[in-house]
């Protein structure tokens, strides 16, 4: 599964919209996901003070890769050209790159975002 940014963030915070049942799924898999476009994201957040973080995004988001054995997806040509090409059915740019990932790595998306839904990615809620 990837997780988009705002499941990383209620994963990060206990939040329950990230469901128990969607935190035991997640601690079974051998692999767990993120965008690279979800620290961007995160910090855009926190440099606008919309998200107070304690450290640097950078590294808090390094931080939480670590502690919840998270593998990251890099942002290439490739992704970027599968974003820019999906149909536009969402407009949020970074959400269209978690959506490019989930089609690359053919995985589910962890998020509460319908609209993920209309580009035939399985979503966790």
């Amino acid at each position: 599964m990837i997780l988009d940014t705002c499941a990383l963030l209620f994963l990060a915070n206990g939040d329950r919209r990230l469901t128990a049942g969607t935190r035991r799924r997640l601690g079974a898999l051998q692999v767990r996901w993120y965008c690279a476009i979800s620290t961007f994201e995160i910090a855009r957040k926190q440099a606008a003070g919309k998200l107070a973080l304690p450290l640097p995004a950078a590294v808090w988001m390094g931080e939480l890769a670590e502690r919840y054995d998270l593998s990251e997806v890099l942002l290439d040509s490739s992704l970027c050209a599968s974003a820019a090409l999906l149909p536009p059915h969402h407009r949020d740019p970074c959400d269209r790159f978690i959506i490019a990932a989930a089609q690359r790595l053919a995985v589910p998306v962890v998020t509460i975002d319908p609209k993920f839904a209309a580009y035939g990615v399985l979503v966790v809620a």
